[in-house]
Protein backbone atom coordinates (compact mmCIF):
# COMPACT_ATOMS: atom_id res chain seq x y z
CA UNK A 1 0.00 0.00 0.00
CA UNK A 2 2.97 2.41 0.94
CA UNK A 3 4.51 2.01 -2.16
CA UNK A 4 1.31 2.82 -4.65
CA UNK A 5 1.03 5.98 -2.49
CA UNK A 6 4.32 6.97 -3.10
CA UNK A 7 3.65 5.97 -7.12
CA UNK A 8 0.46 8.06 -6.95
CA UNK A 9 2.10 11.33 -5.37
CA UNK A 10 4.97 10.79 -7.86
CA UNK A 11 2.43 10.74 -11.00
CA UNK A 12 0.78 13.84 -9.66
CA UNK A 13 2.27 15.62 -7.17
CA UNK A 14 5.47 17.26 -9.15
CA UNK A 15 3.52 17.99 -12.51
CA UNK A 16 1.22 20.31 -10.07
CA UNK A 17 3.91 21.45 -8.75
CA UNK A 18 5.50 23.04 -12.12
CA UNK A 19 1.90 23.76 -12.85
CA UNK A 20 1.24 21.31 -15.19
CA UNK A 21 -2.05 19.76 -13.15
CA UNK A 22 -3.80 23.03 -11.95
CA UNK A 23 -6.34 20.56 -9.67
CA UNK A 24 -3.68 17.80 -8.72
CA UNK A 25 -2.54 19.65 -5.32
CA UNK A 26 -6.17 20.54 -4.02
CA UNK A 27 -6.97 16.62 -4.79
CA UNK A 28 -3.93 15.60 -3.17
CA UNK A 29 -4.83 17.98 0.17
CA UNK A 30 -8.19 15.88 -0.04
CA UNK A 31 -6.33 12.68 0.04
CA UNK A 32 -7.15 10.40 3.05
CA UNK A 33 -3.17 9.42 3.60
CA UNK A 34 -1.64 11.60 5.93
CA UNK A 35 2.12 10.49 4.86
CA UNK A 36 1.16 11.54 1.47
CA UNK A 37 0.74 15.24 2.56
CA UNK A 38 4.27 15.00 4.43
CA UNK A 39 5.61 13.52 1.31
CA UNK A 40 4.28 15.77 -0.50
CA UNK A 41 5.32 18.73 1.31
CA UNK A 42 9.10 17.74 1.70
CA UNK A 43 8.96 18.04 -2.41
CA UNK A 44 7.31 21.40 -2.41
CA UNK A 45 10.21 23.69 -1.78
CA UNK A 46 11.65 26.44 0.14
CA UNK A 47 8.45 29.09 1.81
CA UNK A 48 9.84 32.07 1.22
CA UNK A 49 10.60 30.49 -2.75
CA UNK A 50 7.12 29.61 -2.57
CA UNK A 51 5.33 32.27 -1.52
CA UNK A 52 5.05 33.90 -5.10
CA UNK A 53 4.87 31.29 -6.65
CA UNK A 54 1.26 31.89 -8.51
CA UNK A 55 1.29 28.37 -10.17
CA UNK A 56 1.65 26.48 -6.73
CA UNK A 57 -0.97 29.11 -5.11
CA UNK A 58 -3.41 28.36 -7.75
CA UNK A 59 -3.65 25.02 -7.32
CA UNK A 60 -4.50 25.84 -3.00
CA UNK A 61 -7.11 28.03 -4.28
CA UNK A 62 -8.61 25.19 -6.02
CA UNK A 63 -9.22 23.44 -2.24
CA UNK A 64 -11.68 26.07 -1.45
CA UNK A 65 -15.62 27.33 -2.71
CA UNK A 66 -15.42 30.66 -2.01
CA UNK A 67 -17.28 33.61 -3.74
CA UNK A 68 -15.63 34.97 -6.22
CA UNK A 69 -17.99 37.76 -6.49
CA UNK A 70 -16.47 39.44 -3.73
CA UNK A 71 -13.43 40.12 -2.61
CA UNK A 72 -12.98 39.01 1.04
CA UNK A 73 -10.15 40.17 3.47
CA UNK A 74 -11.86 39.63 6.49
CA UNK A 75 -10.38 36.11 7.02
CA UNK A 76 -9.39 37.50 10.26
CA UNK A 77 -12.80 36.84 11.94
CA UNK A 78 -14.16 33.37 10.37
CA UNK A 79 -12.27 31.46 7.98
CA UNK A 80 -13.80 29.31 5.02
CA UNK A 81 -13.41 25.72 5.26
CA UNK A 82 -11.35 23.72 2.39
CA UNK A 83 -13.79 21.57 0.60
CA UNK A 84 -12.57 18.57 2.02
CA UNK A 85 -13.25 20.00 5.42
CA UNK A 86 -16.73 20.90 4.28
CA UNK A 87 -18.07 17.34 2.77
CA UNK A 88 -16.47 15.84 5.98
CA UNK A 89 -18.21 17.89 8.05
CA UNK A 90 -21.77 17.20 5.75
CA UNK A 91 -20.54 13.00 5.80
CA UNK A 92 -20.28 13.22 9.80
CA UNK A 93 -24.13 15.36 10.19
CA UNK A 94 -25.64 12.76 8.00
CA UNK A 95 -24.17 10.29 10.24
CA UNK A 96 -25.21 12.23 12.91
CA UNK A 97 -28.64 12.17 11.19
CA UNK A 98 -29.59 8.60 10.92
CA UNK A 99 -30.14 7.61 14.64
CA UNK A 100 -28.48 10.59 16.83
CA UNK A 101 -29.15 8.99 20.05
CA UNK A 102 -26.81 5.72 18.69
CA UNK A 103 -24.78 7.33 15.91
CA UNK A 104 -23.80 10.20 17.90
CA UNK A 105 -22.88 9.17 21.35
CA UNK A 106 -22.00 5.94 20.81
CA UNK A 107 -20.10 6.14 17.15
CA UNK A 108 -18.87 9.19 16.76
CA UNK A 109 -17.99 10.78 19.76
CA UNK A 110 -15.10 8.12 20.59
CA UNK A 111 -13.40 9.89 18.06
CA UNK A 112 -13.26 12.85 19.54
CA UNK A 113 -9.87 11.05 20.59
CA UNK A 114 -8.85 11.47 17.48
CA UNK A 115 -9.04 14.62 17.40
CA UNK A 116 -7.53 15.35 21.03
CA UNK A 117 -4.68 13.72 19.79
CA UNK A 118 -4.32 15.80 16.67
CA UNK A 119 -4.35 19.02 18.25
CA UNK A 120 -1.75 18.00 20.48
CA UNK A 121 0.80 17.00 18.32
CA UNK A 122 0.28 20.62 16.47
CA UNK A 123 0.67 22.39 19.55
CA UNK A 124 3.50 20.00 20.89
CA UNK A 125 1.42 19.20 24.20
CA UNK A 126 0.23 16.12 26.19
CA UNK A 127 -3.02 14.96 24.27
CA UNK A 128 -4.65 15.31 28.07
CA UNK A 129 -4.41 19.07 28.09
CA UNK A 130 -6.13 19.48 25.22
CA UNK A 131 -9.94 19.90 25.29
CA UNK A 132 -12.04 20.54 22.08
CA UNK A 133 -14.44 23.59 22.25
CA UNK A 134 -16.63 25.77 20.28
CA UNK A 135 -14.54 29.21 20.43
CA UNK A 136 -11.67 30.86 21.82
CA UNK A 137 -14.64 32.68 23.86
CA UNK A 138 -15.73 29.50 25.40
CA UNK A 139 -12.27 28.70 26.23
CA UNK A 140 -11.29 31.87 27.70
CA UNK A 141 -14.48 32.34 29.53
CA UNK A 142 -13.84 28.80 31.25
CA UNK A 143 -10.43 30.22 32.26
CA UNK A 144 -11.35 33.82 33.22
CA UNK A 145 -14.70 32.67 34.96
CA UNK A 146 -13.19 29.28 36.51
CA UNK A 147 -10.34 30.97 38.46
CA UNK A 148 -11.33 32.10 42.19
CA UNK A 149 -11.14 35.87 42.60
CA UNK A 150 -12.54 37.76 45.56
CA UNK A 151 -13.46 41.05 46.03
CA UNK A 152 -10.74 43.75 45.26
CA UNK A 153 -8.84 41.42 43.13
CA UNK A 154 -6.97 42.69 40.52
CA UNK A 155 -7.06 41.39 36.56
CA UNK A 156 -4.98 43.01 34.70
CA UNK A 157 -4.88 43.09 30.43
CA UNK A 158 -4.86 45.70 27.66
CA UNK A 159 -6.30 48.10 25.75
CA UNK A 160 -6.22 45.97 22.34
CA UNK A 161 -7.92 42.63 24.36
CA UNK A 162 -10.85 41.40 22.28
CA UNK A 163 -13.87 43.06 23.71
CA UNK A 164 -15.93 40.43 24.88
CA UNK A 165 -13.04 38.89 27.25
CA UNK A 166 -12.66 42.95 28.25
CA UNK A 167 -16.88 42.44 29.06
CA UNK A 168 -16.31 38.92 30.68
CA UNK A 169 -14.35 40.64 33.29
CA UNK A 170 -16.16 43.49 33.54
CA UNK A 171 -18.87 41.41 34.54
CA UNK A 172 -17.48 40.12 37.20
CA UNK A 173 -16.81 43.16 38.49
CA UNK A 174 -20.21 44.30 38.49
CA UNK A 175 -21.10 40.84 40.18
CA UNK A 176 -18.25 40.01 42.37
CA UNK A 177 -16.48 43.56 43.29
CA UNK A 178 -13.01 42.29 41.33
CA UNK A 179 -10.91 45.41 39.62
CA UNK A 180 -10.11 45.38 35.89
CA UNK A 181 -7.07 47.03 35.08
CA UNK A 182 -6.31 48.05 31.53
CA UNK A 183 -3.24 49.57 30.00
CA UNK A 184 -1.98 51.09 26.39
CA UNK A 185 0.90 49.39 24.08
CA UNK A 186 2.56 51.02 21.34
CA UNK A 187 1.12 50.52 18.08
CA UNK A 188 3.20 48.81 16.24
CA UNK A 189 5.23 47.70 18.82
CA UNK A 190 8.36 46.67 17.74
CA UNK A 191 10.20 46.35 21.33
CA UNK A 192 9.09 43.14 23.40
CA UNK A 193 11.17 44.24 26.17
CA UNK A 194 8.52 47.73 26.32
CA UNK A 195 5.44 45.18 26.41
CA UNK A 196 6.88 43.02 29.25
CA UNK A 197 7.66 46.82 30.84
CA UNK A 198 4.31 47.76 30.39
CA UNK A 199 2.40 44.96 31.67
CA UNK A 200 5.21 44.91 35.01
CA UNK A 201 4.50 48.42 35.58
CA UNK A 202 0.83 47.73 35.93
CA UNK A 203 1.13 44.80 38.40
CA UNK A 204 0.19 45.48 41.79
CA UNK A 205 0.16 43.42 45.42
CA UNK A 206 -3.46 42.65 44.47
CA UNK A 207 -2.94 41.32 40.54
CA UNK A 208 -4.25 37.65 40.51
CA UNK A 209 -4.84 37.56 36.39
CA UNK A 210 -2.73 38.42 33.31
CA UNK A 211 -5.17 38.36 30.15
CA UNK A 212 -3.19 39.03 27.14
CA UNK A 213 -3.44 38.19 23.22
CA UNK A 214 -1.00 36.15 21.22
CA UNK A 215 -1.77 38.26 18.18
CA UNK A 216 -3.97 41.19 18.77
CA UNK A 217 -6.95 41.31 16.43
CA UNK A 218 -6.88 44.67 15.70
CA UNK A 219 -3.58 45.52 14.36
CA UNK A 220 -2.12 41.85 13.83
CA UNK A 221 0.56 42.49 16.55
CA UNK A 222 2.37 39.45 17.79
CA UNK A 223 3.53 39.59 21.42
CA UNK A 224 5.83 38.27 23.69
CA UNK A 225 4.21 35.75 25.11
CA UNK A 226 7.04 33.78 27.00
CA UNK A 227 8.55 36.72 28.15
CA UNK A 228 5.45 38.21 29.74
CA UNK A 229 5.01 34.52 31.40
CA UNK A 230 8.24 33.95 32.49
CA UNK A 231 8.02 38.04 34.11
CA UNK A 232 4.53 36.68 35.29
CA UNK A 233 5.66 33.69 37.27
CA UNK A 234 8.23 35.56 39.16
CA UNK A 235 5.26 37.38 40.91
CA UNK A 236 2.74 34.15 41.39
CA UNK A 237 0.26 35.62 38.81
CA UNK A 238 -1.32 33.57 35.99
CA UNK A 239 -1.28 34.52 32.38
CA UNK A 240 -4.16 33.33 30.21
CA UNK A 241 -3.16 33.40 26.60
CA UNK A 242 -5.69 34.38 23.92
CA UNK A 243 -4.36 32.80 20.74
CA UNK A 244 -7.34 32.85 18.84
CA UNK A 245 -5.79 35.13 15.87
CA UNK A 246 -2.33 33.15 16.10
CA UNK A 247 -2.87 29.02 16.35
CA UNK A 248 -2.45 27.68 12.69
CA UNK A 249 -1.48 31.14 11.26
CA UNK A 250 2.53 31.03 11.78
CA UNK A 251 4.30 28.07 12.74
CA UNK A 252 5.24 27.65 16.97
CA UNK A 253 4.83 25.51 19.73
CA UNK A 254 3.51 25.10 23.71
CA UNK A 255 7.24 24.95 24.59
CA UNK A 256 8.22 27.77 23.15
CA UNK A 257 5.53 29.90 24.71
CA UNK A 258 5.93 28.48 28.18
CA UNK A 259 2.75 29.22 28.53
CA UNK A 260 0.11 26.92 31.24
CA UNK A 261 -3.23 28.40 29.43
CA UNK A 262 -3.98 29.00 25.83
CA UNK A 263 -7.45 29.46 24.16
CA UNK A 264 -7.87 29.05 20.22
CA UNK A 265 -10.57 29.76 17.48
CA UNK A 266 -10.09 26.50 15.31
CA UNK A 267 -12.46 28.53 12.50
CA UNK A 268 -9.87 31.15 12.10
CA UNK A 269 -6.59 29.93 10.27
CA UNK A 270 -7.03 26.19 11.34
CA UNK A 271 -9.87 26.49 8.36
CA UNK A 272 -11.99 23.80 10.79
CA UNK A 273 -15.64 24.29 11.29
CA UNK A 274 -17.27 27.42 11.99
CA UNK A 275 -17.81 26.46 16.06
CA UNK A 276 -14.67 24.84 17.00
CA UNK A 277 -12.25 25.68 19.25
CA UNK A 278 -9.24 24.48 21.41
CA UNK A 279 -8.46 25.28 25.17
CA UNK A 280 -5.04 24.18 26.52
CA UNK A 281 -4.55 23.79 30.34
CA UNK A 282 -1.17 22.64 31.51
CA UNK A 283 -1.65 19.20 33.46
CA UNK A 284 -1.23 20.19 36.82
CA UNK A 285 -3.23 23.41 36.48
CA UNK A 286 -6.55 21.51 35.14
CA UNK A 287 -7.57 20.59 38.99
CA UNK A 288 -7.90 24.25 40.35
CA UNK A 289 -10.07 25.65 37.16
CA UNK A 290 -13.74 25.10 37.60
CA UNK A 291 -15.33 24.13 34.21
CA UNK A 292 -17.91 26.79 32.99
CA UNK A 293 -20.61 24.36 33.10
CA UNK A 294 -20.79 21.64 35.85
CA UNK A 295 -18.73 18.51 36.02
CA UNK A 296 -18.53 15.50 38.93
CA UNK A 297 -15.84 15.50 41.11
CA UNK A 298 -14.40 12.50 39.74
CA UNK A 299 -13.74 15.13 36.59
CA UNK A 300 -11.74 17.63 38.68
CA UNK A 301 -8.15 16.27 36.79
CA UNK A 302 -9.82 15.51 33.57
CA UNK A 303 -9.40 18.12 30.66
CA UNK A 304 -12.68 16.45 29.51
CA UNK A 305 -14.76 18.04 32.14
CA UNK A 306 -14.08 21.57 30.06
CA UNK A 307 -16.19 19.68 27.39
CA UNK A 308 -19.28 19.25 29.89
CA UNK A 309 -21.79 21.56 27.76
CA UNK A 310 -24.68 18.96 27.80
CA UNK A 311 -25.72 17.74 24.05
CA UNK A 312 -23.64 19.14 20.98
CA UNK A 313 -23.09 18.33 17.31
CA UNK A 314 -20.51 15.96 16.88
CA UNK A 315 -19.87 16.45 12.72
CA UNK A 316 -17.82 19.75 13.46
CA UNK A 317 -15.42 18.40 15.97
CA UNK A 318 -14.87 15.43 13.99
CA UNK A 319 -14.35 17.42 10.60
CA UNK A 320 -11.48 19.05 12.50
CA UNK A 321 -9.42 16.31 11.63
CA UNK A 322 -9.56 17.04 7.90
CA UNK A 323 -8.70 20.54 8.75
CA UNK A 324 -5.30 19.21 10.61
CA UNK A 325 -4.65 16.95 7.52
CA UNK A 326 -4.71 20.26 5.28
CA UNK A 327 -2.80 22.31 7.29
CA UNK A 328 -0.29 19.35 7.48
CA UNK A 329 -0.45 18.93 3.38
CA UNK A 330 -0.14 22.89 3.05
CA UNK A 331 3.02 22.91 5.74
CA UNK A 332 3.16 26.29 8.37
CA UNK A 333 5.90 27.86 6.58
CA UNK A 334 4.58 27.91 3.33
CA UNK A 335 1.04 28.65 4.76
CA UNK A 336 3.11 31.91 7.15
CA UNK A 337 5.01 32.85 3.71
CA UNK A 338 2.40 33.33 1.79
CA UNK A 339 0.39 35.15 4.17
CA UNK A 340 3.33 38.05 5.21
CA UNK A 341 3.39 38.11 1.14
CA UNK A 342 0.23 38.93 0.26
CA UNK A 343 0.05 41.37 2.97
CA UNK A 344 3.43 43.18 2.27
CA UNK A 345 1.74 43.15 -1.49
CA UNK A 346 -0.91 45.46 -0.41
CA UNK A 347 1.08 47.32 2.37
CA UNK A 348 4.08 48.16 0.99
CA UNK A 349 2.59 49.57 -2.24
CA UNK A 350 0.29 51.59 -0.31
CA UNK A 351 2.62 52.97 2.10
CA UNK A 352 4.06 54.98 -0.99
CA UNK A 353 1.10 57.42 -0.20
CA UNK A 354 2.18 59.98 2.11
CA UNK A 355 -1.48 59.78 3.24
CA UNK A 356 -1.29 56.37 4.38
CA UNK A 357 -0.27 55.46 7.87
CA UNK A 358 0.35 51.11 8.62
CA UNK A 359 -0.75 50.34 12.41
CA UNK A 360 0.92 47.06 11.75
CA UNK A 361 4.74 46.38 11.90
CA UNK A 362 6.12 44.64 8.88
CA UNK A 363 8.89 42.81 10.38
CA UNK A 364 7.99 39.13 10.37
CA UNK A 365 8.46 38.54 14.03
CA UNK A 366 5.86 40.81 14.99
CA UNK A 367 3.16 40.23 12.23
CA UNK A 368 1.69 37.74 10.04
CA UNK A 369 -1.51 38.21 7.89
CA UNK A 370 -3.15 40.68 9.64
CA UNK A 371 -2.62 44.51 8.71
CA UNK A 372 -4.38 47.66 9.76
CA UNK A 373 -4.05 50.93 7.23
CA UNK A 374 -5.34 53.95 7.78
CA UNK A 375 -5.68 57.05 5.07
CA UNK A 376 -5.51 59.72 7.37
CA UNK A 377 -8.58 62.46 6.67
CA UNK A 378 -10.98 59.55 5.59
CA UNK A 379 -13.14 58.15 8.06
CA UNK A 380 -12.69 54.57 8.88
CA UNK A 381 -16.38 53.48 8.45
CA UNK A 382 -17.22 55.47 5.48
CA UNK A 383 -13.95 54.16 3.92
CA UNK A 384 -15.15 50.63 4.55
CA UNK A 385 -18.58 51.52 3.14
CA UNK A 386 -17.09 52.53 0.11
CA UNK A 387 -15.17 49.64 -0.35
CA UNK A 388 -17.94 47.44 -0.49
CA UNK A 389 -20.19 49.57 -2.03
CA UNK A 390 -18.78 50.16 -4.73
CA UNK A 391 -15.58 47.61 -5.12
CA UNK A 392 -17.34 44.44 -2.92
CA UNK A 393 -14.06 44.31 -0.91
CA UNK A 394 -14.96 43.64 2.35
CA UNK A 395 -12.85 44.74 5.32
CA UNK A 396 -13.08 45.70 8.89
CA UNK A 397 -13.55 49.46 10.36
CA UNK A 398 -11.13 49.65 13.74
CA UNK A 399 -12.06 52.99 15.36
CA UNK A 400 -9.74 52.34 18.83
CA UNK A 401 -8.78 55.15 21.21
CA UNK A 402 -5.39 54.89 20.22
CA UNK A 403 -5.80 54.53 16.49
CA UNK A 404 -8.39 53.64 13.39
CA UNK A 405 -8.08 51.89 10.37
CA UNK A 406 -9.01 48.94 7.97
CA UNK A 407 -8.20 45.52 8.83
CA UNK A 408 -7.23 43.91 5.90
CA UNK A 409 -6.57 39.95 6.20
CA UNK A 410 -6.02 37.79 3.30
CA UNK A 411 -6.32 34.00 2.97
CA UNK A 412 -4.00 31.40 1.41
CA UNK A 413 -6.66 31.35 -1.54
CA UNK A 414 -6.59 35.24 -2.16
CA UNK A 415 -5.50 35.99 -5.16
CA UNK A 416 -2.99 38.59 -6.48
CA UNK A 417 -6.05 40.38 -8.84
CA UNK A 418 -7.95 40.32 -4.91
CA UNK A 419 -4.97 42.30 -3.24
CA UNK A 420 -4.01 44.33 -6.11
CA UNK A 421 -7.80 45.55 -6.58
CA UNK A 422 -7.83 46.52 -2.74
CA UNK A 423 -4.71 48.44 -3.59
CA UNK A 424 -6.00 50.24 -6.77
CA UNK A 425 -9.04 51.31 -4.71
CA UNK A 426 -7.22 52.26 -1.74
CA UNK A 427 -4.63 54.87 -3.71
CA UNK A 428 -7.58 56.42 -5.34
CA UNK A 429 -9.03 57.37 -2.17
CA UNK A 430 -6.10 58.40 -1.23
CA UNK A 431 -5.14 60.43 -4.23
CA UNK A 432 -8.46 62.07 -5.08
CA UNK A 433 -10.68 60.86 -1.59
CA UNK A 434 -14.18 59.55 -1.25
CA UNK A 435 -16.99 60.90 -3.78
CA UNK A 436 -19.51 62.87 -2.82
CA UNK A 437 -22.24 60.89 -1.40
Amino acid sequence: MRGSRRQFLGAIALPALSGLAPLSFAATLRAPAPAMLAELASTAGHADDLASDEAFWFQVQQAFAVDRSLINLNNGGVSPSPIAVMEAFKRQLDLTNQAPAYTMWSLQEPQRETVRTGLAALFGCDREEIAVTRNASESLQTLQLGHDLQRGDEVLTTTQDYPRMIATFQQRERREGIVLKQFDIPVPCEDPAEVVRRFEGALTPRTKLILMCHTINLTGQILPVREVVTMARRHGVPVLVDGAHAFAQFPFRQAELDCDYYAVSLHKWLFAPIGTGLLYVRRNKIPAIWPLMAAPPAMDRDIRKFEEIGTHPAANVLAISEALMFHAGLGGERKAARLRWLRDRWAKRLLQSDRVRLHTSLDPRYSCAIGCVQIEGIDTTALQQHLWNKHRIFTVGIKHAQFEGLRVTASVYTTCDEVDCFADAMENVAQHGLPAA
